[in-house]
């Protein structure tokens, strides 16, 4: 193991010697069984385990849409308290997703996704047993918590363990789970709405609980990021996990020195630590242009009002004329497998079509859905037709939703920061996330109200128009670049001018560091 200078900073070469043949044994690494199909289906599988906690945040929000019908008869409660209890879970998980960026840098991206599930598990359990809407509330902040833990961090860690051609359908999955989620939340809805009302949604909300037994499970199985063994100085640790991921043990040496490399060698003497606030709060350029980008896409994936259509999707169809909870719910479940098919889509075309493409068909495409829905509810009223057109117009909108902007989201703020500054990134664009989530639940029935509901979608087909140009003009494709080779994209002044990033100018980049 012998130490190149790159410019300003130290980067550890290995030479292979006999201690590391036995260590690459001892952890079952074998380059002649250990091929191309081996290490892509170790990062398949720590993918989809590190996405079992988003599968808890997609139940909670579709169980509680149909939930809410007999929580409110149940205890008794005002409007003014379903839109507390409902949008509160996003303003609090701000607090979780504050809190995972400091704790993931901290005690590690797998711990932190283990504690996220411990607390979202707790919320779940306080929920399911209330007696009254105070204790129930208790329970939704413990679980939003969890939420912000959950959704900030497997993003961030699929991303750090993904190879490139494969990131964005990888980074991918915590959204096919939210989605899987959300439709298994509906069904359950469906399911136990026939028992009495003070014992199904308690049932409904403790079916949530179910899924902890298997992220115990995966917490034995998902080794921890290489990035982030990289940044603690774990070195020899992070090469053998790189070593499961990769082909060859070349491939394996060339990447760990890629990312020391992108990480600054943290421990080394010519490293000037600047604070990750600080430089966050005060960010050059380049950072400046990812914020802009992460935290904007964040932004515009909740402001468009996609919670707005999957938590009171019951009210949307109540006020297109459909009549029965039994109906309501069969409607809602109708448009969740219409959510869940297409993020299926979306993860056999991101790596193929690219990110912006898939994000240009997106956004156009909710804006028309969303357009037509509020001429629907505006000018057709009840009836077939407006019902026909309503469910039609919902279920495009969650498809063109699924289809580009609600997994690009996270796997852009997930890949364009770097490493010293991802967890922390990552974090505030999943606050600004929550909070436009929570503040769209929070207030849709009082506006809805105030203008109609057709009225709200205008506003939403008008805020969806806004994104199709933030799209245009902010967001690069990444499609195929390393981590590093993204961080150097956004870092070089050819951005600024609309051109696209050379490797060579990546490597010319990474050399003058």
């Amino acid at each position: 193991m012998g130490r190149q200078e790159n410019g300003n900073v130290d980067v550890i070469m290995y030479k292979k010697t006999d201690f590391d043949t036995i260590e690459e044994e001892n952890h079952g690494v074998s380059y002649k069984e250990n091929g191309k199909n081996s290490s892509k289906k170790y990062v398949l599988v720590c993918a989809i385990f590190a996405s079992l906690n988003s599968v808890l945040l997609g139940y909670d929000i579709g169980v509680m849409s149909g939930a809410i019908l007999f929580i409110q008869e149940d205890l008794k409660i005002s409007d003014l308290q379903v839109e507390i209890l409902v949008g509160i879970l996003s303003i609090i998980s701000l607090v979780g997703s504050l809190a995972g960026g400091k704790t993931s840098d901290v005690i590690g991206r797998k711990w932190t996704m283990a504690l996220a599930a411990i607390v979202f598990q707790t919320g779940a359990a306080v929920m399911a047993l209330a007696p009254s809407f105070e204790i129930l509330m208790v329970g939704r902040i413990l679980t939003g918590i969890g939420i912000g833990f959950g959704v900030m961090i497997a993003p961030i860690y699929i991303a750090e363990i993904s190879p490139s051609v494969a990131r964005g359908s990888l980074t991918s999955f915590p959204e096919i789970f939210v989605n899987m989620g959300i439709l298994l939340g509906y069904v359950s809805n469906y399911a136990f709405s026939g028992l009495p009302i003070n014992t199904n949604w308690r049932i409904m909300l403790a079916v949530g609980i179910l899924p902890s037994a298997f992220i115990g499970f995966a917490l034995f199985i998902i080794p921890e990021s290489p990035r982030w063994l990289v940044m603690n100085n774990r070195i020899n640790k992070a090469r053998l996990v790189l070593l499961k991921m990769n082909e060859t043990a070349k491939e394996a040496d060339d990447r760990l020195a890629e990312i020391q490399l992108a990480a600054g060698f943290k421990n080394a003497e010519t490293y000037e630590e600047k604070s990750v606030w600080h430089e966050l709060l005060n960010p050059s350029p380049g950072v400046k242009r990812m914020l802009i980008t992460g935290c904007g896409i964040q932004i515009f994936q909740q402001i468009t009002g996609i919670d707005a259509t999957v938590y009171y999707s019951p009210t949307i169809f109540k006020g297109a004329g459909i009549k029965g909870n039994a109906e309501l719910l069969s409607a809602t479940v109708a448009m969740g497998f219409t959510k869940t098919i297409f993020i299926l889509i979306a993860i056999f075309l991101i790596d193929k079509l690219g990110r912006k493409p898939l994000l240009y068909v997106s956004t156009i495409g909710m804006t028309a859905c969303l357009f037509i829905l509020g001429l629907t509810l505006s000018l057709i009223g009840d009836g077939p037709v407006g019902i026909k057109l309503s469910i039609l117009c919902v279920c495009g909108n969650v498809a063109f939703f699924s289809v580009g902007i609600g997994p690009i989201c996270w796997v852009l703020s997930s890949e364009i920061f770097p490493l010293r500054l991802r967890a922390q990134a990552s974090a505030v664009g999943a606050v600004g996330n929550r909070v436009s989530s929570g503040l769209v639940a929070m207030s849709f029935l009082t506006i809805s109200r105030a203008i109609t509901v057709g009225g709200t979608f205008f506003v939403f087909a008008a805020i969806s128009a806004l994104s199709v140009v933030f799209v245009h003009n902010c967001v690069p494709e990444t499609k195929g670049n390393s981590l590093e080779q993204i961080e150097m994209l956004f870092l070089n002044d050819k951005q600024e001018k609309g051109g696209e990033v050379e490797l060579g100018d990546v490597e010319h980049l990474m050399q003058k560091q």
